[in-house]
């Protein structure tokens, strides 16, 4: 309904704005980015995994894990801090995924990690290679 007296205050139509309706537009709103960051992070303890669960939370994150130290240092800690970011992932509805032995990748749901590798066409023979 306001939107309908502003349309036709702008077009001229001579129906003023009236009463005690008016809009408000707000000049200092913070304009947020709805770009996609890939974030790298360092697991080197349990906590780091707070870090990483906020960012993914943010829905436009792409998270990055090196999990290199938490590994050497504390692998039964490095279980449970995984098992934390997979629950959050699924909630999102995310995927992650190990690659290598020291990286894992968490995306939310508007992407997902392609878990198999995908394996090289074999070139067809030509008929030439019996010779």
């Amino acid at each position: 309904m306001v939107f309908e007296k502003f349309k036709k205050a702008l077009m001229g139509s001579g129906d003023d704005l009236s009463g005690d309706e008016y809009l408000e537009i707000d000049l200092n709103q913070e304009k947020k980015e709805n770009k996609v960051v890939v974030k790298l992070f360092n697991l080197n303890d349990y906590e780091d995994s707070t870090h990483i669960l906020n960012a993914l939370r943010e829905g436009y994150t792409i998270a990055v894990i090196d999990i290199r130290v938490l590994k050497k240092k504390d692998p039964i800690e490095l279980k449970r801090a995984i098992s934390k970011i997979k629950k959050t992932a699924d909630a999102l509805q995310g995927t992650i995924a190990g690659f290598g032995e020291n990286i894992v990748v968490v995306t939310p749901s508007f992407a997902r990690v392609e878990k198999h590798a995908v394996k090289a066409k074999e070139e067809k023979k030509s008929s030439y290679d019996d010779y």
